[in-house]
């Protein structure tokens, strides 16, 4: 059982609570705190906040507010899900899955089905969570999405992000949230059927990932796209074998998506000291079913 709930906020005193978070989330950017008086404007127009306590002390919160996309009908509502953070202390605790699974049934409540977000195609945590584990597909990559970032976590790289499409009255979604949730995929049941990563990474004497040198071919329905098991500590041992990182999945996605490759689920084995992610693409809707 869980040690922490998840409830909306809406008080000035709450969301100051919420401003603190984001400096111990997002360290040494001041600047892109989003402060008290616009979270409440959020709330107060058809937007929430969610904030996760632990013993009266908020460990995480969730931010989103209703955005119209643009549809070969005309403009069409959604949810833009704009951010969530959890405190250093508190990853991995099920508190980035909860907010999400309460953002998923108060927006049905709305009458609205659809939600994006962006999230960085190299964290593999957050690939985990957002494909894996909350049913959500990818077909559009951002190119610096946010130009040039100077919080602590994003500083030094160009900010690409994948959008993501959340569609949340679909079976794919109410298997993953639902009470009994289908099993994450594994990779040893692909392999078992001998499925393999399209391409071998190398790795460097300090044990860091290399991408490969040129972008392997697109010749199977379904394909495996390896990326380093934690980024974040890859860019800190090596801020050029980072960027180099970067720029291959930036080639790697645009042409995948170019192809009509859909992005429709994520491995994540964080095994010490054999860890791997893996992107799992589709060609096409026809394939799509299979990995509800």
């Amino acid at each position: 059982m869980s040690n922490f709930n998840i409830r909306l906020i809406d008080t000035p005193e709450e969301m100051l609570l919420v401003e603190e978070l984001q400096r111990a989330v997002w360290p040494d950017s001041e600047t892109d705190v989003v402060p008290m008086h616009m979270l409440i404007t959020v709330v107060h127009n058809g937007g929430l906040v969610l904030g996760a306590f632990k013993e009266e002390k908020i460990v995480g919160f969730l931010m989103g507010f209703p955005g119209l996309e643009t549809t070969p009908d005309g403009p069409r509502p959604k949810h833009c899900s704009h951010m969530m953070g959890i405190h250093p202390v508190e990853r991995d605790s099920g508190i980035g899955f909860a907010l999400k699974r309460a953002q998923w049934q108060m927006v049905r409540h709305q009458g609205l089905d659809h939600i994006t977000w962006t999230y960085d195609p190299l964290l593999s945590r957050n690939a985990y969570l957002n494909i894996a584990k909350l049913g959500a597909v990818c077909t559009i990559y951002r190119r610096s999405e946010y130009g040039e970032m100077r919080d602590g976590l994003n500083a030094g790289l160009p900010s690409d992000r994948f959008q993501v499409d959340w569609w949340i009255n679909t079976r794919r979604v109410e298997r993953r949230l639902g009470k009994r949730p289908r099993p994450t995929l594994k990779l040893d049941h692909l392999t078992r059927t001998g499925m393999r990563p399209m391409y071998a990474l190398q790795t460097l004497t300090d044990s860091l990932p290399r991408p490969p040198e040129h972008l392997p071919p697109f010749d199977d329905r379904l394909i495996l796209a390896e990326i380093p098991s934690d980024f974040t500590a890859l860019k800190a041992a090596d801020f050029s074998l980072a960027r180099d990182w970067r720029f291959f999945t930036r080639e790697l996605f645009e042409t995948a998506f170019k192809a009509s490759y859909i992005i429709t689920d994520f491995i994540y084995d964080p095994n010490a000291g054999n860890s791997r992610g893996l992107y799992v693409l589709t060609h096409g809707e026809s394939t799509l079913d299979q990995f509800e």
